[in-house]
């Protein structure tokens, strides 16, 4: 019986190199895949259907498009300073006036009556300052009388003394008579001082009281006049010539104090009131430009003033013509205004389109035209015009962007143009 051989297990058999290939091949296809095969999510998009623009350097304006109202270069209100009944009107609206002409009249007769009491009250005030200016220079009269009086005295006295003490001295006299004239006339003497000292001072008083009482007049006319004046503003008159529009006015009407009856326009020249959106109040200066197109001509704006008072999430500017207005401009014309918001400088941009309402300016579809796909590309937008963005970073001039909307590419990175 012979012996049993122990048989050899081949270690590289058909089925495991055939098993080892497939593992190679698998891995080397992925790492291909991985590294060089685009896995990017792709969506077919027909060219004729979407906008191309190309990017490009040019020099850059900021600007918006606002509305605005022709005005008169300047309108003065008329309101009524006193209320009444229009009594006679004089002038229509829309007629032109002169300065001082009379527009119309009002008939108060509460106020009149008021006018003259008050008229009355003050005549009575500056009689009684007269009264008193007149009893001040009578005081100082008798002062006067009474100061002319210590001196004739003082002095008959002093020649009477001056003799007696000669004849003192010849003891012609008796020294009591001697003694008795010479008091008396320490007496006068004294007397007479004092009453110049009262004169004085009393002068001194009455000046000032006098100018004090001028002064009072004074006030006391230019209050007569004042109030004579209220009469006056029953009369309605032009502030300045131009061109009269007012509210209707008939006969017999009540018109209340304050009440803003109409205006006076001057239309030598025009200026425009523009609505602005607040969004752009902090930009907005005096002196900013802006121009519109009519009768086939650009004219040129500038802002003089603003009103920075927010109404229904706008505010207003006035702008003036830089040169003559036309002459075929209405008042309330509305004009289309292009407002720039600063200098113009040179930038990379591309044109506005319905892209940025998806992307919101972050990033767009690139064009890549030898492999005929666009590709999405981060990018950073800055300043905006009606027409075009300032790129400020991801684009170079010369490239091709998608700007239509995207609304039809859902989350794609990468379009394939066919």
């Amino acid at each position: 019986m012979g012996m049993d051989r122990k048989i050899e297990k081949k270690t590289w058999t058909l089925k495991r190199i055939l098993s080892l290939v497939a593992i190679v091949a698998f891995s080397g296809i992925s790492i291909y895949a991985f590294w060089f095969m685009d896995v990017r999510s792709t969506l077919n998009v027909d060219p004729d259907k979407i906008a191309v623009s190309e990017v490009r350097e040019d020099t850059f304006q900021e600007f918006i498009q606002v509305t605005g109202a022709v005005q008169p270069i300047q309108t003065i209100y008329l309101d009524a300073i006193e209320g009444g009944v229009v009594q006679q009107v004089f002038l229509e609206s829309g007629t032109q006036v002169q300065q001082g002409d009379t527009i119309l009249t009002l008939a108060n007769s509460g106020l009149q009556l008021q006018v003259m009491q008050q008229t009355s009250g003050l005549y009575d005030q500056i009689n009684n300052v007269r009264n008193s200016r007149l009893n001040l220079e009578q005081n100082t009269l008798r002062l006067q009388e009474q100061l002319a009086n210590a001196k004739a005295q003082m002095e008959i006295l002093k020649a009477k003394y001056e003799r007696q003490q000669k004849l003192m001295e010849r003891d012609l006299i008796s020294e009591e008579e001697f003694q008795t004239t010479k008091e008396n006339y320490a007496y006068q003497k004294r007397r007479h001082e004092l009453t110049y000292e009262s004169f004085k001072k009393d002068s001194i008083q009455t000046i000032t009281q006098m100018r004090q009482l001028d002064q009072s007049e004074d006030r006391m006319y230019e209050n007569l006049e004042a109030v004579q004046q209220i009469l006056d503003n029953l009369a309605v008159t032009a502030p300045i010539s131009g061109q009269l529009s007012t509210i209707e006015l008939n006969q017999g009407q009540s018109i209340s104090s304050g009440e803003r009856i109409g205006q006076v326009d001057i239309l030598d020249s025009y200026k425009v009131r523009v609505a602005i959106d607040e969004y752009h109040l902090s930009r907005i200066i005096p002196g900013l430009k802006g121009s519109f197109n009519f009768d086939g001509k650009t004219h040129q704006l500038e802002i003089t003033k603003i009103y920075p008072v927010i109404n229904n999430g706008q505010f207003e500017v006035d702008m003036e013509f830089l040169e003559e207005a036309p002459g075929n401009l209405r008042r309330g014309q509305t004009l289309r205004i292009r407002l720039e918001l600063g200098e113009s400088a040179s930038a990379v941009q591309i044109p506005r389109g319905g892209f940025y309402q998806t992307t919101g300016g972050n990033w767009i579809f690139v064009i890549n035209e030898d492999e005929g796909r666009a590709f999405r590309r981060e990018i950073q937008l800055g300043r905006q015009n009606p027409d075009y963005f300032e790129v400020q970073f991801g684009l170079e001039p010369g490239e091709k962007v998608i700007t239509s909307s995207y609304d039809t590419f859902g989350d794609n990175e990468v379009l394939v143009l066919e």
